[in-house]
């Protein structure tokens, strides 16, 4: 049976006398979630601080450290230079493996994927940069301040052809995405609302690489968009979009399916709807509701989303402490169907059971055994050194270690069994051993689960 039972359930904050102690589980689930993955030591701050502590600090700006400053800035520097995609692919999936605001690149990609921008088309590493920093600026605050800029967005502007979009003849490229895959859903505008809509962003385009209010191939004359009537221009459109009644609930089923649960109910849905229109669109806000409820860690919740690529990759290089040879990764990660800065449609990836196939399985695998070995993606924290800092006096420790950092849930007998055979029956050093074991971990059908 389900944990709700209305919609406002699904922000009842989590409440330790009537839900049960704050663990370890439940700090590596929201890291996990929040994130891309985390180290034994951020798990443990985490379950130290608890619930409320652990999500405010995903929620404030955090310092970046020393390494970061440095490593960050020569990286998008050296994108800019050699004007080369693959190299600023390298700087966001450094940005993403290492920032200490894990969240904010989390809602980047999400925002990222519903705005989705390619390369391919935009063919400029600079423009594709500066959307990306127009979308971390607003991640984890206003959606509003982010509708608003995507539509002035010089990436975004080349990718939808706005520079077609003539007072005499409308391109309706954008005013489509805007409600379709941007605002609304499928379902909740007619063809003539985007006809319509069309003609209030006609003269939004780019001239020197930069946003144009073209006014002579502006239609200034009256628009009727979802049944109201006025001389409407591209901003007055957005903000009929974000007032009309679809808006908050596609918004909710976005954050809910990437955060919380594949197949969110009617009833979840609108309770989460409900709480982003009362929040005026302030993510922070909505965030901090979702993270705290009692729903957010609940058994059925827990487990029920595929990783994606990135989540699989970067959460397993930072779990185990890794050195990652990023420019591998990205050719892994575009392998493995999620290529930043070049997602494969204007709907961005679908995600979900798409992510795994059997080819893809096998290479996520692959993956395993690659990282465990140290080999072109980078050495890993040495497992020895692990297990002398943590004292393990035995076998079992090690098991129970690392079924907790990388599945965060218990194991079925059968399946732990199956570990302490591997660790029994295997002649090799400890080093060794403990390399075999967290490769075995990661082959477990629960590790394709977060």
């Amino acid at each position: 049976m389900s944990i709700l039972s209305k919609s406002t359930d699904v922000v009842r904050p989590f409440d330790p006398k009537r839900d049960g102690a704050w663990t370890r589980q439940h700090a590596t689930h929201l890291l996990w979630r929040a994130g891309f993955g985390a180290s034994f030591e951020q798990i443990q701050a985490s379950a130290t601080a608890g619930l409320e502590r652990s999500v405010e600090r995903l929620l404030t700006p955090q310092g970046e450290g020393d390494d970061f400053k440095v490593a960050e800035p020569l990286l998008r520097n050296t994108a800019h230079q050699t004007e080369n995609v693959a190299d600023l692919k390298v700087w966001w999936l450094y940005r993403m493996l290492n920032s200490t605001n894990p969240l904010v690149e989390k809602m980047s990609l999400l925002w990222h994927n519903q705005f989705a921008t390619s390369y391919s088309k935009v063919q400029s590493v600079d423009h594709m940069a500066d959307q990306n920093d127009l979308i971390r600026r607003h991640a984890v605050g206003s959606f509003r301040d982010l509708l608003h800029g995507m539509a002035r967005d010089v990436a975004m502007l080349i990718w939808l052809d706005s520079n077609s979009n003539r007072k005499r003849h409308a391109n309706e490229n954008f005013s489509r995405e805007v409600m379709e895959l941007f605002s609304l859903g499928e379902g909740n505008y007619t063809e003539e609302d985007i006809k319509q809509a069309a003609r209030a962003f006609t003269g939004w385009h780019v001239r020197d690489d930069k946003f144009w209010f073209n006014r002579i191939q502006h239609d200034f004359t009256e628009k009727t968009v979802f049944g109201k009537t006025g001389k409407f221009d591209g901003d007055e459109l957005i903000d009929l979009c974000l007032e009309h009644k679809a808006c908050p609930r596609f918004l909710a089923t976005k954050l809910l399916t990437t955060f919380v649960t594949p197949r969110p109910g009617t009833e979840v849905v609108d309770g989460l709807a409900s709480r982003i229109r009362t929040h005026d669109y302030d993510m922070t806000k909505v965030l901090r509701e979702l993270l705290r409820s009692a729903y957010f860690y609940s058994e059925e919740v827990q487990g029920s989303l595929i990783k994606s690529p990135l989540e699989l990759v970067l959460g397993s290089i930072r779990s185990l402490e890794g050195k990652a040879n990023l420019q591998s990764a990205a050719q892994l990660l575009a392998e493995l169907g999620q290529d930043v800065f070049e997602p494969p449609t204007v709907k961005g990836w679908e995600g979900g059971r798409l992510w795994v196939s059997s080819a893809t399985l096998l290479q996520r695998a692959n993956f395993a055994a690659e990282l465990t070995k140290g080999n072109d993606l980078g050495p890993i924290h040495d497992p020895s050194s692990t297990a002398e800092e943590l004292g393990w006096k035995n076998d079992e420790a090690a098991i129970q270690h690392y079924v907790s950092l990388l599945l965060a849930r218990e194991l079925a007998p059968a399946s732990l069994d199956q570990l302490r055979e591997f660790m029994h029956s295997v002649k090799a050093s400890r080093g060794n051993r403990l390399r075999g074991l967290i490769h075995l971990v990661m082959t477990m059908p629960e590790f394709q689960l977060v």
